[in-house]
């Protein structure tokens, strides 16, 4: 290792991880059965299990973009689609799994969200493990999940906007996310609603070699306003990651 590369890593105070201990992890490879796979393990309807099949096949046909970074090294046959670190989502810190909340710790979320914020969403691998948003912002209308729990709780709206912004065929990223999707943020601002105080949402990677798919939709009607925020850290590894998101807005 250069001492040029050696001094980057000692810099980055975010490079720390975890010992593994999941629920569940996926095997190597961004294959059609690993989407389905991921699509059962999720319960989901019919109309998401075969949006995601269709953007599998767009993934497949597409080429690599050939325009900026060289992307031509990633091997997505080395790759864990889905990682999931912990049974159930927590309503509070407390109920989060100790290794996840002591992350979160380092990274100063639960502090932020105490002193900042309207509403935290925390995701660890590939689902978001805490999230919170203020009574009275509910009261008024205003959602805040990940979009896991949307598709499940608000179907119609996630429906009616899913992919609309961003095709699973505007390009091979976009469309290697609208199958593996996991996780993301999905904010509901109803007309004329002002949220003051902003919304955040944090991804986290610990493992090695996971591929983190967050899927954010935020919709906010006429007259509305909202401000979010997004972080994103992982460890420091020698093997590569790969965070591939979509947010539509």
């Amino acid at each position: 290792m250069s001492k040029q590369k050696m001094k980057v890593n000692r810099a980055y105070r975010f490079g720390f991880k975890m010992p593994e201990n999941y629920v569940y992890k996926s095997g190597m490879g961004l294959t059609r059965t690993a989407v389905e796979e991921l699509s059962e393990m999720k319960s989901e309807p019919e109309w998401m299990r075969d949006f995601r099949l269709r953007s599998f096949d767009i993934f497949e046909q597409k080429i690599m973009p050939v325009w900026g970074a060289n992307l031509a090294q990633i091997d997505f046959s080395n790759i864990h689609s889905f990682v999931r670190s912990q049974d159930k989502q927590g309503k509070t810190w407390a109920d989060v799994a100790p290794e996840v909340k002591k992350t979160f710790d380092r990274l100063g979320i639960p502090e932020a969200e105490r002193k900042f914020l309207a509403g935290v969403s925390a995701q660890y691998e590939s689902e978001v493990v805490y999230s919170s948003v203020q009574d009275k912002l509910a009261k008024q209308g205003v959602l805040f999940c990940d979009t896991d729990t949307a598709v499940k709780k608000y179907p119609d709206i996630v429906k009616k906007y899913f992919g609309t912004a961003i095709p699973a065929a505007d390009n091979k990223f976009a469309a290697l996310n609208s199958a593996f999707w996991s996780g993301g943020s999905f904010v509901y601002i109803p007309a004329g609603k002002k949220v003051e105080l902003p919304l955040q949402a944090y991804f986290r990677i610990n493992a090695a070699r996971m591929g983190q798919f967050e899927r954010t939709l935020i919709i906010a009607e006429p007259g509305s306003s909202v401000h979010y925020v997004e972080g994103c850290t992982a460890p420091t590894y020698s093997s590569d990651s790969l965070h591939a998101a979509v947010v539509e807005i």
